[in-house]
């Protein structure tokens, strides 16, 4: 991340912050987690972006994958990925906006 001028005609994706508190099985408090997630619902089609990249399996093939498993008495394992794009190397320029309450002297 390097702070920049806004350069003149490029679209700068907003952010905001969201907090959430990680609780035990009595509801009691025990972690406090904050993140800065983009906005991207801003972004315009063929402006911002030209690709987007959102693979979905259908749910169809989900079922016959678990229907084959079965038959075949494989152990199927369920996972979540949530870093597939961070060290993701972009092509074009990203501008993302300064999170709410940050101030710089240099640019406001």
């Amino acid at each position: 991340w390097r702070l920049v001028p806004r350069p003149e005609g490029k679209s700068v994706i907003k952010t905001k912050r969201i907090f959430k508190n990680k609780k035990d099985e009595r509801s009691l408090v025990i972690r406090n987690k904050a993140r800065l997630v983009a906005i991207g619902y801003s972004q315009q089609e063929g402006i911002d972006y030209d690709e987007t990249f959102a693979s979905v399996a259908r749910i169809e093939a989900i079922r016959l994958f678990l229907a084959y498993a079965a038959q075949k008495d494989f152990t199927v394992f369920q996972m979540d990925v949530k870093t597939t794009f961070l060290n993701e190397i972009f092509k074009e320029e990203v501008y993302v906006g300064q999170p709410l309450g940050f101030v710089s002297k240099q640019y406001p």
